[in-house]
């Protein structure tokens, strides 16, 4: 990365596509779910991961940092869960800011690939960690280790086949040069 990339300032451009991004997850996480009865606290498979992978891959760590943790965290704030908000917040930013970091270094197909096997091991190393410490229970919180499985190997059968792709579109369509 020059110099002179590092310096570029954040444009109104980039202003768009990031809240654009964010407002994705968020409806994709709120309108696109299934609830399961199979943990403690009832468990949700959603697809917000899927616009979360794709606009980390194609726009970088700091789009894919802020929609993950903007969006997922905004759900959990106006859908009943706040207690998960803040561990959201971190989790969920922290895995888009992982895909992202691999999208900006290493643009291929299996970065995303690897990226995004690394961003399941955030998610279930975090949201375990959230569990035991929200019910101060170290047992209850492997209940939903598979639903967490089971969301992000959904998001990753679906954006794989999508991410070059998308990631060429969308830079072609947005004239984007981060």
């Amino acid at each position: 990365m020059t110099a002179a990339h590092k310096a570029r300032r954040y444009s109104t451009k980039d202003l768009v596509i990031d809240a654009l991004c964010v407002a994705l997850v968020l409806a994709f996480t709120m309108f696109v779910n299934l609830r399961l009865p199979i943990a403690t606290n009832g468990g949700l498979i959603h697809l917000g991961n899927v616009p979360l992978f794709l606009a980390a891959f194609a726009f970088g760590r700091r789009t894919g940092a802020l929609c993950g943790a903007l969006g997922m965290a905004a759900f959990d704030l106006i859908s009943g869960w706040v207690p998960w908000a803040p561990f959201t917040f971190v989790i969920v930013g922290l895995m888009g800011y992982v895909v992202g970091l691999f999208a900006e270094n290493w643009p291929k197909f299996w970065a995303f690939a690897v990226s995004t096997l690394i961003a399941l091991a955030i998610k279930l190393t975090g949201y375990y960690v959230c569990e035991g410490v929200l019910y101060g229970n170290w047992i209850a919180p492997l209940a939903s280790v598979p639903g967490n499985i089971v969301q992000i190997v959904v998001a990753l059968v679906i954006t794989w086949p999508l991410a070059m792709p998308m990631r060429r579109l969308l830079r072609r369509i947005t004239h984007y040069d981060r």
